[in-house]
């Protein structure tokens, strides 16, 4: 046993000091060569800067930002905003899907409504919201809640319905009682869609946080986005863009860390 141990042990090891393999070094090639080209192409003249701007202007901008202070209130706005309508539409979407999948009258009703609720554009949920709520934060957390519950649902309804009924009866003939059937059976199905899912409704969150304040509010990434446009300053424009897309590829990194710990036991099957 403890030999099978240290054999496991040592082989995790290895893997996370294992170096970067060969798609992963052409990728970062691939983006180095594109920036170097961008900035290159602007001190020339090939790109106009004040429609284009570089990698360089574009560091200078959001790093001015974060010296300032002035980047703080508005990406802690964002994130707020965001993971308050994720966590909401998390805990919604799993009780109606749970709700759903056990009642097939409810199912029949709830689903057909959902899927014509998921048709309706973002940009046209936005005001809505924003005239119902305000231009506070409620209306973002209720358009991050928007667009992500209905995935949230799907996901917790489709994991249910895709359990094997045969299996549930056989764990019961053997002598498990309903909390095993929760525990084995259902919940490791439920968290292999929510988790798929999760890649999805994390985008979704801060895509309806950050729409709601770029259409009406004083603070929040959108806000700044909107600034930028307004005042035509490409470089602060495209350096929240990527502020943005850094604070998702993040957070997708912590969902994956968590993934793994959770689901460990698929690694065993």
């Amino acid at each position: 046993m403890g030999e099978r141990l240290a054999t496991e042990f040592a082989a995790t090891s290895k893997c996370r000091k294992r170096p970067l393999d060969g798609p992963t070094i052409i990728r970062a090639a691939v983006v180095a060569v594109c920036l170097l080209g961008w900035e290159a192409s602007a001190r020339v003249g090939l790109v106009d800067k004040f429609f284009f701007s570089s990698p360089l202007l574009i560091v200078g901008a959001i790093g001015q930002q974060f010296a300032s202070g002035a980047i703080y209130k508005h990406l802690i706005a964002t994130l707020t905003e965001a993971l308050w309508g994720l966590l909401l539409a998390l805990l919604a979407g799993a009780a109606l899907g749970w709700v759903a999948a056990r009642n097939r009258p409810l199912a029949a009703v709830v689903e057909p409504a959902l899927m014509l609720l998921n048709s309706v554009p973002r940009i046209v949920a936005g005001p809505i919201l924003i005239m119902w709520l305000g231009i506070g934060p409620p209306s973002k957390v209720a358009l991050a809640f928007f667009l992500a519950f209905v995935v949230i649902f799907f996901a917790v309804y489709s994991g249910l319905r895709e359990v094997d009924q045969a299996l549930v009866e056989r764990v019961l003939v053997l002598g498990g009682t309903e909390r095993d059937v929760l525990l084995h059976v259902y919940a490791p199905s439920v968290m292999v869609w929510v988790f798929s899912s999760l890649r999805v409704t994390v985008g979704l969150a801060f895509t309806g946080a950050i729409v709601g304040e770029f259409i009406a509010s004083s603070q929040g990434l959108g806000y700044l986005l909107s600034f930028a446009q307004s005042s035509y300053n490409a470089s602060l424009l495209m350096g929240v863009v990527c502020l943005i897309m850094a604070v998702v590829m993040l957070l997708f990194l912590v969902l994956s860390r968590i993934e793994a710990r959770v689901m460990r036991w698929k690694a065993l099957t």
